[in-house]
């Protein structure tokens, strides 16, 4: 298996939406940094869109989005580059529903877990949680918080440094 593509393959593209950032503050107890990425359809347009039903969500106060971060996929290589962002969310759910709410989000997008890093119309990783000023650490079956292996992905890294010079 090939290693991934170096970074000189990447490119950032900026949009209506991405960057975005809310100076307005919110009073609702969870923080979460959300991962999202797809490789299929137009990208693009999934993550407006997602982008909008996120904000129109009574429930859920978004805070902050990086650029759109075009890179080389890993694990299965043999599938187009994926698009990634990181995007700051504020709500009252805890982790486990908010992780339900998440792959429900995913259906909706039509997302279809074939194998694992199969190619994705969009993927929600709930990356980072924390209850007022206190991190989440919780590891289940299916949730683990921090993601794992996070601090190693470029997909994360390079949005999430953005994120934090721009706050």
């Amino acid at each position: 298996m090939k290693k991934r593509t170096k970074q000189k393959d990447t490119k950032i593209l900026f949009t209506n939406n991405y960057p975005y950032k809310n100076n307005t503050t919110s009073n609702k107890k969870y923080t979460y940094m959300l991962g999202i990425g797809g490789n299929i359809g137009n990208t693009k347009r999934i993550f407006d869109k997602l982008f909008l039903n996120l904000k129109q969500n009574s429930f859920v106060f978004v805070k902050q989005t990086s650029f759109l971060y075009i890179n080389p996929p890993f694990g299965y290589l043999k599938q187009n580059n994926f698009t990634n962002t990181i995007v700051i969310i504020k709500t009252n759910k805890s982790a486990k529903i908010f992780l339900e709410q998440t792959k429900y989000i995913e259906k909706r997008f039509k997302r279809e877990r074939l194998f694992k890093d199969a190619p994705r119309s969009l993927d929600i990783d709930i990356i980072v949680c924390k209850k007022g000023k206190h991190m989440i650490k919780k590891q289940t079956k299916n949730l683990q918080i921090p993601h794992k292996h996070w601090k190693q992905r470029h997909s994360v890294i390079v949005p999430l440094r953005y994120i934090k010079n721009n706050r």
